[in-house]
């Protein structure tokens, strides 16, 4: 079965930067790109998909780009185009083929639903800081999240940031004794999340990997690193560090909160 990227389309502008996103992503990783738009097939909506593969084909740099007209529910029909697809990319929100979708509906819909890692993407990206930035605690979840971060990074020639992010527990101010224990705990979580990176680093020679153990809940840790990143990468949910996250807490807040785009990986 072809592999492909996928990404949904409607003429809005969040819908152009992710075919932007996806092109130049298809490039990179070599991949051919479908461009999908869902909604009653009309001669304006063959002329905005036609429009959209004329802008994409010279940033893949030759590779195949192809347009489809779907018909029916937008979440669903998405999903169900994900099925053949390397990646699905959605702007953070849209209009046209979209329209009566609250900001976030569509990318919250397929996100974590979908069968493949999905990429939504805000807006175009003016600079580049060479960076991938991928939330990490060790579960199954975690671990999809970081082999396409790794792919990502490889592929952009980026360097990979692996942030594991937690709250210590606040101890009731009548049990000073607990503080000791506290601190022991922190310690051995410290030195569990950097042991947790080093197979990933052995693993990878070439890749820079750097880590971080921020004491912040994970979705402010996650926004305020992602200014200086690329592409953010998160698990649909996990545990520990990232507090037992669904979607709707730790990925529902990064994608709300970041402004880069945002994968969010199933295991």
């Amino acid at each position: 079965m072809t592999r492909r990227i996928v990404v949904g389309y409607d003429g809005s502008a969040p819908a152009v930067a992710a075919v932007e996103w996806a092109a130049a992503d298809a490039r990179r990783r070599e991949l051919d790109l479908r461009i999908v738009h869902v909604g009653e097939p009309t001669e304006e909506s063959a002329g905005m998909l036609e429009a959209a593969a004329a802008r994409a084909r010279p940033l893949t740099g030759g590779l195949a780009v192809t347009t489809e007209s779907r018909t029916g529910n937008v979440v669903g029909e998405l999903i169900a185009a994900s099925s053949q697809a390397d990646t699905l990319v959605v702007g953070s929100r849209g209009l046209g083929g979209f329209t009566g979708m609250v900001a976030g509906s569509v990318s919250m819909g397929v996100a974590g639903h979908a069968h493949a890692p999905v990429v939504v993407v805000r807006g175009p990206r003016v600079v580049e800081y060479g960076r991938v930035v991928v939330g990490y605690d060790g579960s199954e979840q975690a671990e999809a999240a970081m082999e396409f971060a790794v792919e990502q990074a490889r592929a952009r020639l980026a360097q990979l940031h692996v942030v594991t992010a937690w709250q210590v527990p606040v101890p009731a101010p009548y049990a000073p004794a607990y503080d000791d224990l506290i601190e022991e705990a922190v310690r051995a979580e410290l030195e569990a999340a950097r042991a947790r990176v080093e197979p990933w680093r052995e693993r990878n020679p070439g890749l820079v990997i750097t880590d971080d153990q921020p004491r912040d809940h994970p979705v402010p840790a996650l926004t305020r690193i992602s200014e200086t990143a690329d592409l953010v990468v998160v698990g649909s949910h996990g545990r520990g560090g990232l507090a037992a996250a669904v979607l709707g807490s730790v990925s529902h807040g990064v994608l709300h909160h970041v402004t880069c785009p945002v994968a969010v990986v199933r295991a």
